[in-house]
């Protein structure tokens, strides 16, 4: 579905505040012995591996797992990372690169590959997994609350989508088929944290306050951060707290109307 096509996800009352990175609910850390884990999703060409880069090659100071649900050409990862596909069902070695970070490059099941990641619990802080471009955000968030066991060691902390401020509007205006919902407006919807980059594309400054309008339109509760080349602080997307498994139902239900 698109924008006022019918449904439209949970969204803030007129008299609540505008949300804001600054005006958020408290954050506390994660649990002792568990590990926070961030989702990264957006379209096609919203910059998602972009972003993979900075958090993989720049020294930020921590330590991050790194799962990429997807190898294309000119990802984020190091070539001796990739292994054929006809392995199976298996996953990558996983790498540790000069800032302390580990990474690996997914072809089969999620949960395996989390499982495997779990035997180096301690080695890294924060787990991030970047989805493919069309991927269902509820869908793999599912896999958290639906294993007990990962559950146990691993919190989803936050969904955060990448969005094409250039290309959104013919996006989200685009008719999905039938049965099915826009990719994009799913993973707007599903969001916790939205990036809205590649603003420098964007010619003035009216136009792209009117992109974001139309983001907000989809989901009025995550915060919005612009970006160019997506960079962004790793403070508004990591340890933020901000996943909770009761909007994301209701998301999933408001989409499916």
């Amino acid at each position: 579905k698109k924008p006022g096509s019918g449904s439209r996800t949970p969204t803030h009352t007129s008299d609540e505040p505008e949300p804001s990175m600054d005006a958020e609910t408290a954050l506390t850390p994660a649990p002792v012995g568990v590990t926070p884990v961030t989702v990264i999703t957006g379209f096609l060409g919203a910059g998602k591996s972009t972003l993979l880069q900075h958090v993989l090659h720049e020294r930020h100071g921590r330590r991050i797992a790194v799962i990429q649900n997807e190898l294309g050409e000119g990802g984020a990862l190091p070539e001796q990372v990739t292994i054929a596909s006809e392995t199976g069902d298996r996953f990558d070695e996983w790498v540790e690169l000069p800032n302390g970070c580990l990474c690996c490059n997914v072809r089969d099941k999620l949960t395996m590959a989390l499982e495997a990641l779990m035997e180096r619990q301690g080695q890294f802080d924060y787990v991030l997994i970047e989805t493919t471009g069309v991927a269902n955000p509820g869908a793999l968030a599912s896999t958290f609350w639906l294993d007990d066991a990962l559950e146990s060691r691993l919190m989803l902390d936050g969904i955060v989508t990448l969005v094409d401020a250039a290309n959104v509007l013919r996006h989200v205006s685009e008719e999905a088929p039938l049965g099915k919902v826009n990719e994009v407006v799913q993973q707007i919807a599903y969001a916790d944290r939205i990036i809205l980059n590649k603003t420098d594309l964007v010619p003035s400054a009216e136009r792209l306050d009117a992109i974001e309008r139309t983001v907000r339109a989809i989901n009025s509760l995550a915060p919005v951060v612009r970006s160019e080349h997506a960079r962004v602080d790793l403070d508004a997307i990591l340890g933020t707290r901000s996943f909770q498994t009761e909007r994301a139902l209701e998301v999933g239900r408001c989409l499916a109307l």
